[in-house]
């Protein structure tokens, strides 16, 4: 997971400031200072690394797909709100991160993942992430991306953050999205057509200790997430040789639908029942998108996309 790969990072740092190379971590802490704004202003993708054959082999494995429900012009701009979060978020990175069909469904249009801001500040990691084309979740980068004036940019935001996650249980359809109206204010100021994406399976490739609202556990997880930034869900899911017990995702398929557009006029000052309206809308079009498409990846009948 990124985490992992976070924290080998940031040990290898560690390595080179207590070793004999300490001089090639000053030269990095050097570069890190002067590239610290580029994670807001678009990133540094690398077509090399999205290009690389194990993200071939990774989408191969659960298998991901991406689904096409309407075009997508490359005149405007548009902000994809991505549900759900799940615990590895496979499906957005599979998907906006690497080499898949986007590119050929949708042409003329980038996708930026953006992610929690916290990670850019990991040595090298944030390298990686950023050739893999992710950008900062601030104001600051989202508005960078959304203010392309040609059009053909796509900002992709997990609209529940890192607090969904703890809801990341199989058959799960919580949705935290009733307090979350930020994305529908910038999609307002800089006129990015709104594009709700439901990915079936995201919650299928982890099972998660059980922390139910109001648990001592979910408590302690609440707590950590508003002081650290980031979710710490107990997950576990199958191994190398053996499918009991290992952190290796389930091989679970995933089909991340991507829904109609929403067209949405360019308004500087939007006022909250502006905001309200739009958010209201994008919750029907999200819950229309999910009733539509259920049947085909094994969702019953009677469950329905749980709103909080």
């Amino acid at each position: 997971s990124l985490s992992l790969l976070a924290q080998f990072c940031c040990g290898f740092f560690v390595i080179l400031i207590l070793g004999n190379f300490w001089f090639l971590a000053v030269l990095y802490l050097l570069w890190l200072y002067l590239d610290w704004e580029t994670p807001c202003t678009g990133g540094r993708r690398s077509q090399w690394v999205r290009s690389w054959t194990v993200w071939k082999y990774f989408r191969e494995y659960f298998p991901i797909h991406l689904i096409k429900t309407s075009d997508l012009s490359p005149n405007h701009n548009y902000l994809l709100g991505f549900h759900p979060h799940g615990v590895l978020v496979a499906g957005a990175f599979g998907n906006f991160c690497t080499s898949s069909s986007f590119k050929n469904l949708f042409p003329g249009l980038t996708p930026y993942l953006h992610i929690m801001p916290i990670w850019f500040g990991c040595p090298f990691f944030r390298e990686y992430i950023m050739s893999a084309g992710m950008v900062s979740a601030s104001k600051e980068s989202v508005s960078y991306v959304l203010d392309n004036k040609g059009g053909g940019h796509a900002s992709v935001i997990v609209i529940g953050g890192a607090e969904e996650s703890l809801n990341a249980h199989p058959g799960s359809l919580t949705l935290n999205i009733l307090k979350r109206k930020g994305f529908i204010k910038m999609a307002l100021k800089h006129g990015a057509h709104l594009v709700p994406v439901f990915s079936f399976g995201e919650n299928e490739l982890f099972k998660q200790v059980a922390n139910p609202k109001g648990s001592r556990l979910r408590n302690v997880q609440e707590k950590l997430q508003k002081i650290m930034g980031f979710a710490l869900p107990l997950f576990h899911a199958r191994g190398v040789f053996q499918y009991s017990f290992g952190l290796i995702p389930y091989r679970q398929p995933i089909h991340t639908v991507v829904g109609s557009p929403i067209p949405v006029k360019q308004n500087l000052n939007p006022t909250t029942e502006e905001i309200e309206q739009l958010h209201a809308l994008y919750l029907q079009k999200l819950r229309t998108l999910f009733e539509e498409h259920k049947r085909n990846y094994g969702i019953p009948e009677h469950k329905s996309l749980i709103f909080e």
